[in-house]
């Protein structure tokens, strides 16, 4: 299972939010690239990067400090937020991010991603959030009648890397991870899902690695390790 640490990028910073809400940000790192420094320093295979106010905005809006994070570190990254053209995936990929995370533009323009699937094979991931099983966009301020599984469903012949899902009511709470939703989401796709939202100990990740064997293949890790709650090293020592 590869753990994935996340940078949620607001205004240049490295930050963390409670439940989605970009009014509840807590700033733990004024330098997002020494922070994807340390991050591969400690032996991270990959890192996760948000652009938050790319989600709102519709359009990249952290791109120096995106830029700044992959002149630093030589492993892959994976980004998202406000990727929502065929030209930006491409901008992105072209300048060395390895995985580009389609969100808003996989509910609104499927056929957007199933394209970008066939112009740059492995490396697109749909990212699904959802709030109370319903997938949430644009930054996860509208709420659609979709739900997570039905809109996974339609990527299963498309060639995607992954599907990413947030469980947006566990993100940044600590609460602990949707294990079950998240393990039905898996037996479900024949595609690999990432976990998002919630993990908050080594307990949750000994209980999402469990479930490899019905597709989950990553988690990824927010404020657990930004305050210390999970240790690094030892997050990576259990996901082998």
């Amino acid at each position: 299972m590869i753990l994935y640490p996340a940078i949620d990028l607001k205004e240049g910073r490295c930050v963390r939010l409670f439940r989605g809400e970009m009014s509840q940000a807590t700033v733990f790192n004024d330098n997002p690239a020494a922070q994807a420094q340390s991050f591969a320093a400690a032996g991270c295979r990959w890192l996760h990067i948000v652009d938050l106010d790319g989600a709102f905005a519709g359009k990249p809006m952290n791109r120096a400090s995106v830029d700044a994070i992959l002149a630093a570190v030589r492993i892959p990254v994976q980004l998202g937020g406000g990727i929502r053209e065929l030209a930006t995936i491409e901008a992105w990929l072209g300048k060395g991010v390895s995985r580009v995370i389609l969100g808003t533009v996989a509910l609104e323009h499927p056929d957007i991603v199933k394209k970008a699937c066939r112009l740059f094979p492995e490396r697109i991931a749909v990212g699904i959030d959802a709030r109370n099983g319903q997938v949430a966009i644009e930054g996860w301020a509208k709420t659609s009648t979709i739900t997570a599984l039905d809109l996974a469903l339609r990527f299963e012949d498309a060639g995607v890397a992954a599907i990413i899902f947030t469980d947006i009511d566990r993100d940044g709470t600590l609460a602990g991870a949707n294990i079950e939703r998240t393990a039905a989401l898996a037996r479900a796709l024949e595609t690999p899902v990432i976990a998002s939202g919630g993990v908050s100990s080594l307990d949750d990740l000994k209980a999402l690695k469990a479930h490899e064997g019905d597709g989950v293949a990553g988690a990824i890790l927010g404020r657990a390790i930004y305050d210390g709650r999970i240790d690094l090293a030892a997050a990576l020592a259990l996901a082998g």
